[in-house]
Formats: structure tokens, sequence, C-alpha cells
């Protein structure tokens, strides 16, 4: 086995390290608040990306009625995944999609932390429809 041989596996190795450790840092994991304080998201792994269901409502949790799949909509909202696919774009930032119970809707969106306590929820409907977002609070 020769020099170049190693160094190969070990050069790309190196490369796979130094680019994970470029997202490396602050992550979106906790539990958040959402800005009109109805419902707590719990942000944890699942597989390589970011995931977020609802852990808490402040009133009994309802059904998810507005669910464009018929077969959904007598599902409670509570332990709804409703961020999934978050991937890391920048240091402090992931791109993935949110379902929204409240209208059914699917949106592209962008979550940055803004501080330790505070979440920067950015979405749009995907094919460039309207935008909005918020800020979340971290609970604990």
């Amino acid at each position: 086995m020769n020099f170049s041989q190693i160094a190969r596996p070990l050069c790309l190795t190196g490369l796979l390290l130094a680019s994970s450790a470029a997202f490396a840092g602050p992550s979106p994991q906790g539990e958040w608040r959402v800005a009109d304080g109805t419902a707590t998201i719990r942000i944890h792994r699942c597989g390589g990306v970011w995931c977020g269901k609802v852990v808490t409502t402040i009133t009994p949790a309802g059904k998810d009625i507005h669910n464009p799949d018929p077969h959904k909509r007598s599902r409670t909202v509570l332990g709804l995944e409703v961020l999934y696919g978050l991937r890391a774009t920048a240091a402090n930032a992931w791109t993935g999609y949110s379902y929204n119970a409240q209208d059914g809707q699917t949106y592209t969106i962008t979550v940055s932390l803004a501080s330790e306590s505070a979440l920067r929820v950015q979405g749009c409907v995907p094919g460039g429809g309207a935008c909005g977002g918020e800020t979340w609070t971290r609970t604990h």
C-alpha cells in the first residue's frame, strides 16, 4: 500500500469532518413557545435532520380539521409533527418545512436562533406565495 492509497481516504474523512464542523455550534433543539403563546413545540433530531412536534397547548388540543387529507382530519394536534426536514444551511440557520394545522398548509421555512432564548421562524407558501414570520421563546 502506498502513501496515496492511505492519504486519500484520510483526506476525504478530513473534508467531511470539516464541512460538518462548519455548521456545528448552537442548535434549535429544545422546547419553544409559539409567538401567540397557544402551543409549545419540541424540536428534536429525527435522523439526520431536525423535526418539531406539538407538546402542549393552552386550550384542549383540537383536531387537524383543515388537513387536505380527509383521513387525517380526526387526529389530534397534540403530538403532531409540525416541523420536519430542517437541515443546516448556515452556522445558525436551518431550512425545511412546517405544517400549519390552523389552515392545513405546508410552508417552506427558515429557522434561526436570534438568541439563546429566541428562535426566529420565517415561512412562505411553496411556489412564491405569501410569506411571514414570528419569534418563538424557549421555555427551558
